[in-house]
C-alpha cells in the first residue's frame, strides 16, 4: 500500500492535523490486540475522511464495514448537530470493544452500530444518505455500490476504500478474484452516468463518487 516514498509519507503525516486521544487509543489498541490491524483507516486517511465530512456537513452517513470504529468516528466529526451515522458490520467479536469506543466519544448519541449483514440491513433503513463509506468485504463491493446509489441524495457522495488493492489493479499479471473484482468495480463507476468520480491514491486507494 506504499505508493509514495516513505519519507514523503512521513512528511505528509507530520504536517497533517493530529488524531485526538480517543483515536490514538483505538489506533494503538487495534495494532496491539486485534487481528489484521492494517484494515484500520489510520491517522492520515482518517484525517482525510474527517475533512471530507466537515466540507460536506452531512445529516446522514452510512458506513459499511465498521472494524474497530476508527473511520466512523472520523466521519462523525463533520455531522451536523442533528446528524446521524449508521455503521454496519458482521464481526460480533469486536462489538463490545467498538461500542465502548463509540460510548467514549462525543458522538455516542449520534452513532447507531448494527451487527448484521449490510445487504440485509440497508433496504430497511428507509433513509437518504449524504455520505456512504464502503470499507468491507471486497466480494460484495459491487453489490453494495449498486444498492446504495439510489439511496444517496443528489449531490451526495459514495467513498470506497481499498480500490487500488496494493497497486495490483494496475498490474495486468494479477488475476486473483479480489483484484479482478476491484478492476470491474472501478470501471463500472467510471462508466456510471449517475455519478462523477475521482480515484485518489491515498493509502490503498479512495474512490470518490458524487451523485448527479
Amino acid at each position: 500500500m506504499e505508493f509514495i516514498a516513505p519519507e514523503l509519507d512521513h512528511y505528509c503525516c507530520r504536517h497533517t492535523a493530529d488524531e485526538n486521544d480517543l483515536l490514538k487509543r483505538i489506533n494503538r489498541e487495534t495494532h496491539l490486540e486485534v487481528l489484521q490491524p492494517r484494515m484500520l483507516s489510520g491517522h492520515f486517511q482518517g484525517r482525510v475522511l474527517s475533512m471530507f465530512s466537515k466540507m460536506i456537513q452531512p445529516e446522514r452517513i452510512l458506513e459499511i464495514g465498521t472494524y474497530t470504529g476508527y473511520s466512523a468516528l472520523c466521519l462523525a466529526e463533520g455531522l451536523t448537530s442533528e446528524g446521524k451515522l449508521v455503521t454496519i458490520d458482521v464481526n460480533e467479536e469486536l462489538a463490545s470493544r467498538v461500542q465502548g469506543y463509540f460510548d467514549s466519544s462525543p458522538f455516542a448519541h449520534q452513532i447507531k452500530y448494527i451487527i448484521s449483514p449490510a445487504l440485509e440491513v440497508i433496504p430497511g433503513l428507509k433513509e437518504e444518505w449524504d455520505i456512504v463509506f464502503i470499507d468491507a468485504d471486497k466480494q460484495n463491493y459491487i453489490a453494495y455500490y449498486e444498492l446504495v446509489v439510489p439511496l444517496v441524495k443528489k449531490g451526495g457522495y459514495i467513498i470506497l476504500d481499498n480500490v487500488l488493492w496494493s497497486g495490483k489493479v494496475a498490474d495486468e499479471t494479477k488475476m486473483d478474484k479480489d483484484t479482478t473484482l476491484l478492476r470491474e468495480l472501478n470501471q463500472l463507476i467510471h462508466q456510471d452516468t449517475r455519478v462523477e468520480e475521482v480515484l485518489l491514491p491515498i493509502r490503498d486507494g479512495l474512490m470518490i463518487a458524487r451523485k448527479h
